[in-house]
């Protein structure tokens, strides 16, 4: 063994004293001597940590910690509630299976927004009410843990982390660096905009797990240590919501366009194309990203105006890289083939019944054969998050299947089929902002859509407004870690709490209804989108 190593070749600890004899401590007297006052010092720091921790009590949390098992015990032991009726005189009744969702769903949303417990925590929470009050039976309950959303969350997350392994992330970081230059307000727009460009080719989940890793290299340049600070809260918050922002543009950056239009094509018997969608939906996502830039600039604004050096550091940096590596190539392959075999899908109808989630595995499985990725970087995923998702899929398919989520879009459309059209058409937006918050962005227009193109011809409103208005806030959940991967991805920066992000969250949606009210009542007619039955 040499010099200055305290390692035993067998695995056993250095000790104090610094002498190991095949495998075992030598412990001789002048050693103990030496040793004991240390050995008290730690038993006693142990205690008092120990009475800290027996005596101190976050009674923050431990309050909001109740208010979740206090609402979630007012809804479901509560007497029956009313049918909820659609216009064409159908009634839903709420059963206890669905009263038993939607007191979980309040439950939920309140330890998620206030932390009380690990947020993964709170999604095993969901699944174990639904079993113990038999809302939905276990293999149900807990089956949504792994869906292929989840696995494509996973295999997005090992995307990310490939990118760090292999040098990846800090070549583009480095780069981008060097051509946004030293000032922050430049910095958050350059990563912004690139955030927002890359979903429109490829999913947004997988553009948060390639962007975290970079945005992490360029905040280690920006501070010394990973305390949160308002550049940090601004660079990881304001990739989620451009995320989102970006995602509504195209069919490619997230599932839910294609369902929409599924259901549009189903209840209108009209198709909306790819460009159609792209037409009415590029200026809301690209006029949201710009306005994110100015909200987190306001919010969030830099504690320094300016890195200097930094894009001359950047430059140097890049250039020390020296040339790509193999694994950075293999890595890219396996990446770029993916997104594109996915993007293709749109385009190539051979190729819809491949699931994506099967299509982003191979590129995990591929790391691994091919020795990018060990056990070790396995034992490393965030756990915490994928059980985020495992929950927020159980409770979204729990709200579903009981028939909690349609009684709750039917009693709140309701409200507004005899309103102004303009009126019914936000409450629309709104209702589907709000839903998915809690619950997937898909279950949320699967769950809204059908009934409020049923109550719009009532109103001679015309269902493309509608679909349009719908898509904009289904991909833009500013209040809840649940509402969008990309939300969750960057939690896992440490730079904000899950109630920071609620509460900014609700200045960011107010911004959004007042951005989708514009196009709704201006835009989108000058742009010859639809908004009356039998005109534009």
């Amino acid at each position: 063994m040499g010099t200055g190593t305290n390692r035993n070749p067998r695995g056993a600890l250095p000790d104090p004293a610094g002498f190991v004899l095949n495998g075992e401590i030598e412990m001789t007297t002048e050693t103990i001597a030496r040793t004991e006052p240390v050995t008290k010092a730690v038993a006693v720091a142990a205690a008092d940590d120990f009475n800290t921790t027996e005596t101190s009590v976050d009674w923050k949390k431990m309050l909001f910690l109740m208010v979740g098992v206090l609402l979630f015990s007012i809804v479901n032991f509560s007497p029956e509630w009313g049918d909820a009726v659609d216009p064409m005189g159908k009634s839903f009744a709420l059963s206890q299976q669905a009263k038993g969702a939607l007191a979980i769903f309040l439950l939920a949303g309140t330890w998620w927004v206030f932390e009380v417990v690990p947020i993964g925590i709170t999604s095993l929470t969901i699944g174990v009410l639904q079993v113990l009050f038999m809302v939905r039976p276990a293999n149900a309950a807990f089956k949504d843990f792994m869906t292929p959303s989840v696995l494509f969350i996973f295999a997005s997350l090992v995307i990310g982390m490939v990118f760090t392994r292999t040098g990846l992330t800090k070549r583009l970081a480095y780069k981008m660096l060097s051509i946004v230059g030293e000032r922050t307000s430049m910095i958050y727009l350059g990563c912004f905009v690139v955030t927002a460009a890359l979903t429109h080719v490829m999913a947004h989940t997988a553009v948060a797990a390639t962007m975290y890793p970079l945005l992490i290299t360029i905040y280690q340049m920006y501070a010394d240590d990973n305390e949160p600070t308002k550049f940090g809260k601004g660079l990881f918050m304001g990739m989620a919501y451009v995320a989102g922002a970006g995602s509504i543009v195209t069919l490619l950056g997230a599932a839910r366009g294609a369902v929409a239009l599924g259901f549009f094509t189903d209840i209108i018997g009209r198709e909306v194309s790819f460009f159609e969608l792209s037409k009415y939906m590029f200026l809301p996502g690209w006029v949201m990203t710009f306005i994110l830039w100015g909200f987190f600039m306001i919010f969030f604004k830099p504690e320094k105006k300016s890195i200097p050096g930094l894009k001359k550091k950047a430059a140097e940096l890049y250039k020390g890289m020296g040339r790509i590596t193999r694994d950075e190539v293999i890595a890219v392959v396996l990446i770029g083939g993916c997104i594109l075999f996915m993007s293709l899908k749109s385009f190539v109808p051979a190729l819809k019944p491949f699931d994506n989630a099967a299509v982003i595995l191979v590129s995990t499985i591929m790391f691994f054969i091919l020795g990018i990725l060990k056990l070790d970087d396995l034992e490393t995923i965030p756990w915490n998050i994928i059980l985020l998702f495992g929950g927020a899929m159980s409770i979204g398919f729990c709200l579903w299947e009981t028939g909690a989520a349609q009684w709750l879009a039917i009693k709140w459309l309701g409200i507004f089929k005899d309103s102004h059209w303009f009126v019914f058409v936000m409450s629309i937006a709104f209702f589907v902002m709000m839903m998915t918050n809690f619950i997937m962005n898909v279950a949320a227009i699967a769950i809204s859509l059908p009934v409020a193109l049923v109550i719009a011809p009532y109103l001679g409103v015309a269902p493309d407004v509608i679909l349009f208005a719908s898509l904009v806030t289904a991909g833009m959940p500013f209040l809840l870690l649940v509402g969008a991967a990309p939300n969750a991805i960057a939690y896992d920066s440490k730079q904000f709490t899950s109630g920071e992000f609620f509460m900014y969250g609700i200045p960011a949606s107010m911004v959004l209804m007042v951005v989708i009210a514009i196009f709704v009542y201006f835009i989108w007619p000058m742009m010859g989108m639809p908004v009356f039955l039998g005109g534009a």
